[in-house]
């Protein structure tokens, strides 16, 4: 099956470079192009792609509202600030994965595959960084069930931005019971993928 993509970026050279990227990889599609939120939005609503890939700061409509407005469609934004606050609020807005523009076409493959299965990926240089950052002050939540042990192991390694693969290598455990407890997490916390599993984890003092 081939993932059809969407790229929003309002600097040419910027939109131009990410789609080619994503056209080299195997399975991957980019079937439009925007150079602000109000015409990604557009676009995306016609052409019905997999994910939308978006930069942060955008004219007319940035990336946040944009990304509110695509729901249910997974987004994945993209910024030059690893530490940028929009980048949060994006995440908080339903964002699907965070990436640097200068993270290259493996890390991009790899975050266009995730959002497309229900999935999010934060680029793991960063993850500590960002969500470590935006975490003091805020007020700390209980799940709605209490965690076992195992799932706060999860849980923590998740918040460093590994991916199921990695979970599984480092924990010793299957790659379908790494999803079992994943699916869990997201149950209990409650968290709609990945990327709010880790803010609820700098949140609650878990990373």
């Amino acid at each position: 099956m081939t993932l059809r993509v969407l790229v929003a970026d309002d600097q040419e050279i910027v939109r131009t470079g990410l789609a080619m990227l994503l056209n080299s990889r195997p399975g991957i599609e980019v079937v439009g192009v925007a150079s602000d939120g109000r015409e990604a939005v557009t676009m995306a609503r016609a052409l019905q792609p997999d994910v939308c890939l978006l930069d942060i700061r955008m004219p007319v409509l940035d990336g946040i509202e944009a990304t509110r407005q695509l729901h249910p469609i997974p987004v994945v934004v993209i910024t030059t600030f690893d530490l940028d606050e929009h980048v949060y609020a994006a995440l908080r807005a339903g964002a699907r994965g965070f990436l640097l523009k200068e993270s290259g076409a493996a890390l991009l493959d790899q975050a266009v595959h995730a959002a497309a299965s229900g999935d999010a990926l934060i680029a793991p240089s960063v993850t500590a960084r960002l969500l470590g950052t935006f975490a003091t002050g805020r007020a700390r939540s209980k799940p709605l069930e209490p965690l076992t042990d195992r799932e706060e192991e999860v849980l923590r390694v998740v918040a460093r931005g590994r991916t199921n693969n990695e979970i599984a290598d480092e924990l010793f455990i299957s790659l379908s019971t790494v999803k079992t407890h994943i699916a869990s997490l997201m149950m209990k916390l409650p968290a709609r993928n990945r990327v709010e599993i880790a803010m609820w984890a700098y949140d609650n003092g878990f990373a």
